[in-house]
């Protein structure tokens, strides 16, 4: 089966393709790096013939609030007029838990108009809600970062391993559409101040971590409920621990 995997090129793309190529499959990694676009809608109609499935883990290079909307917009209009054309039989898009609960977030505000787009689209989707992924702490503390502490939230989080989020996109896409949303996240839940400063001190950073609960995330307040999966979420195999003591790439 012919599978594109739009973001096939990034921290998950490169993670989904192998495991669908490893099942067998012809997986196609499209990104402008390979010639295609959804943005713009360059090389699409290419990469989409004769595909079944097509994957979405695309993400904006800008977190911009106009910049991230209009990339999710015009690439979720582009892929949908094309998957039409190409009479794609099944949409799997990664999105973020929480999507619908943090409006103060450009980022996820863009998510979810992206979520929109694909339930509107007449095409048999599944969207995959994810919680944050373990390879962002870094980006988690450096976007905290005062001087040499970093302030964050208290809030309950339960990050999940890229491994576990790819496996869980590539099960998906060759499943049945769903045409509705699947929750997932790690098997431990912490306090995000906790888990960036147990990440912090097994990576030989020295900088502090300030627990505040006035902290904003990118913007956005939290509270214990904004980052954290509803009951039913299917959880990852691997915990923070296990991830720490892995090679990293370089």
């Amino acid at each position: 089966m012919k599978i594109v995997v739009i973001g096939g090129s990034g921290l998950i793309g490169t993670k989904v393709v192998k495991k669908l190529t490893e099942q067998g499959h012809e997986a196609l990694a499209a990104s402008p790096k390979t010639g295609v676009d959804a943005t713009t809608g360059r090389g699409l109609a290419e990469a989409l013939a004769r595909a079944e499935v097509v994957v979405d883990v695309s993400n904006s290079p800008s977190f911009e609030d106009a910049a991230v909307l209009a990339f999710f917009e015009n690439s979720g209009r582009n892929l949908a007029r094309a998957e039409k054309e190409a009479g794609v039989r099944h949409h799997v898009a990664l999105s973020v838990v929480g999507t619908d609960r943090l409006p103060d977030s450009g980022y996820l505000r863009a998510k979810l108009a992206q979520e929109r787009l694909i339930k509107t689209s007449g095409i048999p989707y599944t969207i995959i809600r994810a919680t944050q992924f373990f390879e962002f702490l870094g980006a988690i503390a450096a976007a905290g970062t005062d001087d040499k502490r970093v302030r964050l939230s208290n809030a309950s989080f339960q990050p999940i391993a890229a491994d576990d989020v790819a496996k869980a996109v590539a099960d998906a896409a060759l499943g049945s559409p769903v045409n509705d949303m699947i929750e997932i996240a790690g098997p431990e839940r912490l306090r995000m101040s906790e888990m960036v400063a147990h990440y912090l001190k097994a990576t030989n950073d020295l900088r502090e971590v300030v627990s505040d609960p006035q902290a904003r995330y990118f913007g956005a307040r939290l509270d214990d409920r904004s980052l954290v999966p509803g009951d039913n979420a299917q959880l990852g195999a691997i915990r923070f621990e296990d991830w720490l003591r892995q090679p990293k790439a370089a």
